[in-house]
């Protein structure tokens, strides 16, 4: 398995992103709300911000790539980070993605295909190279998971690790999540917005105006699905409404001050379990490399 030193001076090289920046993901603002579960997901899993009681989460909205200088008009994967605040302290993260699927389960492919992805010319030689890759890459066109996004309110997102829920009695039910938007095209904020920051404008008016809300839906898996792998189709999985997660306010740039405020797909509270998927095992590594060079 590829480095984490390698894998970030690689990434970091690719997009040539100021210092101290995030690696991937650089450009976003964080806000706040609250999550509150169905009896249905309270059924399933005890984990406390599963209890069907509002829990306060902090959520950051970014484009995928590492340079921060990027204008939101260019065409690019958004993502939803969340952070899910417990009532006795803990915190537990799920990070998702515009697009609905992950092309590999190695990590140095990763890394690879997203410096092609940034060279037009070497793209088409790469996916010739990686053919396994092209299901999912398609997934994420027809998705419209890399477009020139005109709100972060609008598209679904798609935390692509499955994790075990424990119940009460400890019996485990392997989901996967969506955020599914209820914002849509027809409720758009009548102004427009064309600037190199024009997200984060459109949902500072779009917040003014009301909350932006969020149904947080989970595939359960069945026989024949493994959660263990990142690239892996749940056909037919049954589907559970576990919640809603409503957006309220822009909050102040907690990392102002030069501490990182740290999302992590591994970072769970009781109730709630990994899965060997590799991709998921590798992350918190790269994140602890990116971090160091950001402090």
């Amino acid at each position: 398995m590829i480095d984490p030193i390698v894998a970030i001076d690689r990434l970091r090289a690719a997009f040539r992103g100021p210092a101290k920046h995030r690696t991937l993901h650089a450009k976003g603002r964080f806000y706040g709300g609250t999550f509150t579960a169905t009896t249905r997901a309270a059924a399933l899993c005890r984990a406390g911000h599963l209890s069907g009681a509002p829990t306060p989460v902090v959520v950051r909205w970014s484009s995928a790539g590492g340079n921060a200088d990027v204008p939101d008009t260019q065409p690019d994967i958004r993502g939803m980070a969340v952070k899910f605040r417990l009532a006795d302290g803990t915190s537990t993260d799920l990070l998702s993605q515009t697009s609905p699927r992950f092309p590999t389960d190695v990590p140095e492919e990763f890394v690879a295909l997203t410096q092609a992805s940034l060279d037009p010319r070497s793209m088409p030689l790469f996916l010739a190279q990686h053919p396994r890759m092209l299901p999912a890459i398609v997934a994420g066109i027809r998705a419209r998971g890399v477009a020139a996004h005109v709100s972060f309110a609008e598209p679904a997102y798609y935390p692509i690790h499955a994790y075990g829920w424990l119940d009460a009695e400890g019996t485990r039910t392997w989901v996967r999540y969506v955020f599914r938007p209820v914002a849509t095209g027809a409720d758009r904020l009548a102004r427009t917005f064309t600037g190199p920051d024009r997200l984060s404008e459109e949902m500072a008016a779009r917040l003014a105006r009301g909350p932006v809300t969020f149904e947080v839906w989970v595939q359960l898996a069945g026989p024949g699905h493994d959660p263990h792998s990142a690239v892996s189709v749940w056909k037919g999985a049954r589907k559970l409404l576990a919640g809603h997660l409503v957006v309220t306010e822009e909050l102040p740039d907690p990392e102002a001050g030069g501490s990182p405020t740290v999302f992590d797909p591994t970072r769970v509270v009781d109730g709630i379990e990994l899965s060997d998927d590799p991709i998921l095992r590798f992350r918190p590594s790269a994140y602890a490399e990116s971090i160091s060079r950001r402090v």
